[in-house]
């Protein structure tokens, strides 16, 4: 009997809570609409004029993206080259790769369909092993591995799949996630809620990027000061 009253106690507090929540939100847009219909013509034209100008200026940034490269995952031939693309872009995911390693090409079935969707960001791959300077450099030691480059300064590196729920059948979600937190990409989900594929089989401690871990370096081509 108490174990009902409880429960019926509960569900009114939830319908009552329900109700309010559509309240406030009944209210707001009475009071959105309330604001529509008080606007003049010349306020209402402002406001037309001021969302086109917005959608002009994002078009035309996405313009600018496609002319530098962006939208499409591309293989540079050198190193002279990566230092000219991370030069000319604000976000770069750049591949390096093995030809003989399977795992680098999991990773580019991944990123093809990430670079058509974020093309705020450009994604390139580079072959490792043609390019050891930078590998040097970079102190990369793990293939695939990825560089994440922000104004012309890695910021965080994708090393193999251990990110990644530790599995080759990791989702493109899962990459696109880890791109995310390390906000290279414009990510519109929840970074505290990974969406790997069976969260008990491939529990993992990565949350939040750790700070300690994150090697800083501005990419000079005249100059090999780190």
């Amino acid at each position: 009997k108490m174990a009902a009253d409880t429960s019926e106690i509960f569900q009114k507090a939830l319908q009552n809570e329900l109700l309010h929540t559509a309240k406030v939100v009944e209210e707001h847009l009475d009071a959105e609409i309330q604001k529509l219909d008080q606007m003049d013509e010349d306020e209402l034209e402002c406001l037309k004029q001021r969302r086109l100008a917005a959608l002009k200026k994002a078009q035309q940034q996405k313009q600018e993206w496609l002319s530098k490269g962006h939208g499409e995952y591309r293989e540079i031939p050198s190193e002279r080259d990566f230092f000219q693309e991370v030069k000319e872009s604000k976000n770069v995911v750049c591949h390096f790769y093995r030809d003989t390693t399977f795992r680098c090409q999991i990773m580019d079935k991944h990123l093809t369909v990430l670079a058509k969707k974020h093309v705020e960001t450009k994604f390139l791959k580079l072959n490792a092993e043609k390019s050891l300077f930078l590998c040097e450099r970079l102190r990369i030691k793990v293939i695939p591995t990825l560089a994440l480059v922000k104004d012309g300064k890695t910021q965080d590196y994708v090393v193999g799949f251990t990110d990644l729920g530790n599995t080759d059948d990791f989702t493109t979600e899962t990459l696109e996630w880890r791109l995310g937190c390390a906000d290279i990409i414009n990510y519109s989900g929840n970074l505290m809620d990974p969406p790997f594929q069976s969260r008990k089989k491939y529990e993992t401690s990565f949350t939040k990027l750790d700070k300690k871990t994150i090697r800083g370096m501005k990419y000079d081509s005249d100059s090999d000061d780190d």
